[in-house]
C-alpha cells in the first residue's frame, strides 16, 4: 500500500439519523512508513477498545483510554486531523472491536449503472453507506438507494464482499464493503441531503471523480460483470 491517499475519515453511526463525520479532503502524500504507522495506530485503538470492554477496574480503563489517545495522536500527526476529535470518536466505540460494514447497491437501467454525487466532496458513488445495528445487509442497501436516489429496489444477487482495509484510501476504522446487484421496483430519480445529483452511466461513460473509497473502479467493473453474466460468481477478499 502506498502512493497518494485522497481521503482519511472517521464516520461513526450513533443511530439511523445521527452521524458524526470527520474528513480530510486535501491530497495526502503517504510513504510506506506512514502507512505502517496508520495500521499500527488502528490496531492499538482496536486492542484498547477490546481491552476496555473487559477491564475490571478504573486503572485498566484509564490505560485503555490513554492508548486510544496515543493512537489518535499518531493518526492526527500523520494525516493532519484533529487528534481530540479522533480521541472522542475512538472513546465512543464500545464492546469488542470488529470491522464496520459498508453496503452498496449496483442498480442498472438500460444497461447503465446508477451513481449519486456526494455533496461532501463532489465525487460519484453507488448508493450506500454504513449498515445500522439491526439491519439485514440487503435491506440496508435497498434503503440507501431510496434515501439517496429516490428508487425502490430489490437486492437480487451478492456481487462481492471486499476488505476496505486493503484499498486506498485507507480508513481509520477497518471495514468490509458488501455490494449487491439490485433491480428497480419503482420510483424516480431525486437527490437528498447527502446527494446533489443522480444519474446512470454506461461502462464507457464513468465520471472522472469517484467519492473516496465508497466506490472504486474495481467495484464498478465487478458490478457490470455481474449484471452482464447471470453466472458471474460472487467476489470476495
Amino acid at each position: 500500500m502506498g502512493g497518494v491517499f485522497r481521503l482519511i475519515y472517521v464516520k461513526i453511526c450513533w443511530t439511523h439519523c445521527t452521524r458524526i463525520s470527520l474528513r480530510k479532503w486535501e491530497g495526502l502524500s503517504m510513504d510506506s512508513k506512514s502507512v505502517r504507522f496508520l495500521e499500527w495506530a488502528r490496531e492499538i485503538q482496536a486492542l484498547a477498545q477490546t481491552e476496555n470492554h473487559y477491564a475490571k477496574d478504573d486503572f485498566s480503563r484509564e490505560r485503555c483510554r490513554r492508548l486510544m489517545e496515543i493512537a489518535a495522536a499518531m493518526i492526527g500527526e500523520i494525516a493532519g486531523i484533529d487528534s481530540q476529535a479522533l480521541t472522542n470518536a475512538f472513546n465512543s466505540q464500545i464492546g469488542y472491536a470488529t470491522p464496520k460494514i459498508d453496503v452498496r447497491a449496483a442498480v442498472f437501467r438500460d444497461r447503465k449503472l446508477l451513481l449519486v454525487r456526494e455533496r461532501i466532496d463532489g465525487g460519484w458513488t453507488m448508493p450506500g453507506g454504513w449498515a445500522d445495528v439491526g439491519d439485514a445487509p440487503s435491506k440496508a442497501a435497498e434503503r440507501e438507494v431510496w434515501e439517496e436516489a429516490g428508487f425502490h429496489v430489490k437486492a437480487r444477487k451478492l456481487i462481492g464482499v471486499y476488505d476496505a482495509n486493503r484499498m486506498n484510501p485507507m480508513e481509520v476504522f477497518h471495514a468490509f464493503k458488501i455490494v449487491f446487484l439490485c433491480e428497480i421496483v419503482d420510483g424516480e430519480a431525486r437527490t437528498s441531503s447527502e446527494t446533489s445529483e443522480v444519474a446512470f452511466f454506461g461502462a464507457d461513460e464513468m465520471p472522472e471523480k469517484f467519492s473516496g473509497e465508497r466506490t472504486t473502479a474495481r467495484h464498478v467493473a465487478d458490478a457490470f460483470a455481474a449484471f452482464r453474466n447471470p453466472e458471474w460468481p460472487t467476489i470476495f477478499d
